[in-house]
């Protein structure tokens, strides 16, 4: 039986310190070792009462024997802990809100990870009245908190780590309920039937970044294994793999145009340069053959549109996830 372990984090006060894994291991083994997903946290945290002052609960993966945090702070993976949900906690204009689409859910003795695309509500006292699509991410990177305004959402989350090997495959445990119609719902006017079905999505891609003298960041795609999920699969698919294929993968047969270059500004990755400005990490082509990349983009998402549609009620399981090289 896998060991499990789901540690609660209260805004009482400061319960611990995180301490670092106990050995610095390769990317590779702490993704593989955390992608099990058997140890979560829960923080639990108070909501403003202009908005309804509600206690919510949001969860994180958590790879220390310790447990952490206080009220309002922003959570803090221990060091080398490569993994992370979009579960957030936002503060804006001294409001605080949060927003939970990632739960442990039981399996086989230990956990799996349970994402969703949900409305997020926003009431306040009777002058405010918003409906959020949220789109359920786990992903390897980061998410600094807290969030401090709705602008430019994918510049909220750092995609990816640096790497430089050159794997064949992720390899992972599924189910999905998906094809649920999408939903434009951006908060700032009514929710809007996009009437399309939408897909899960996972993406592990490669890249050769460089960052020149303007601080703008570069990229070549060096390998892509991008797979929609756009069917409902209610049982278990143990072992599933998405290949990883390298340099210019337009002219193959599997090609689509999904998992094409990010030369869109309004979906394509972002990154702190040298100097901590957050800029859009721009995909000018693909490497050659042979190429050695520096950074890896891991995550799986519930919803393959912009930021604020989907198809509410899209809900991916996954668990032992693992790069196979």
């Amino acid at each position: 039986m896998r060991r499990t372990r789901l540690c609660v984090l209260s805004l009482m006060g400061f319960l611990g310190v995180c301490t670092s894994m106990k050995a610095q291991v390769s990317v590779v083994e702490a993704i593989n070792e955390y992608g099990k997903f058997d140890d979560w946290c829960m923080r639990e945290v108070k909501e403003s009462g202009i908005i309804g002052g509600k206690t919510k609960y949001l969860y994180e993966f958590y790879g220390s024997q310790d447990t952490l945090f206080t009220g309002k702070k922003p959570y803090q993976a221990p060091e080398g802990y490569l993994w992370r949900t979009n579960n957030v906690l936002a503060i804006v204009a001294g409001v605080v809100k949060t927003s939970n689409t990632v739960y442990p859910e039981p399996r086989d003795g230990g956990y799996c990870a349970r994402i969703e695309t949900h409305i997020e509500e926003v009431k306040a006292l009777g002058m405010v009245n918003m409906d959020v699509v949220c789109q359920g991410a786990v992903l390897v990177g980061a998410l600094p908190e807290p969030i401090r305004d709705t602008k430019s959402p994918m510049s909220k989350v750092l995609y990816g780590v640096p790497f430089n090997d050159t794997p064949k495959a992720l390899r992972f445990d599924y189910k999905s309920d998906v094809g649920h119609n999408a939903v434009r719902g951006t908060g700032f006017s009514k929710l809007k039937p996009l009437d399309y079905p939408d897909s899960a999505e996972v993406t592990f891609v490669l890249q050769k970044r460089w960052e020149d003298e303007d601080g703008r960041v570069h990229a070549l795609r060096v390998a892509t294994g991008i797979e929609r999920f756009s069917e409902s699969v209610l049982e278990w698919v143990n072992g599933h793999e998405v290949q990883l294929h390298y340099g210019d993968i337009t002219g193959e047969p599997f090609y689509e145009k999904y998992m094409g270059l990010k030369t869109d500004p309004e979906t394509a990755y972002h990154t702190l340069n040298s100097k901590g400005q957050n800029v859009i990490v721009e995909e000018d082509g693909w490497a050659e053959p042979g190429t050695e990349p520096n950074f890896m983009m891991l995550h799986f998402i519930t919803s393959c549109g912009k930021a604020f549609y989907g198809g509410v009620g899209n809900t991916l399981w996954i668990d032992n996830v693992e790069i196979v090289m």
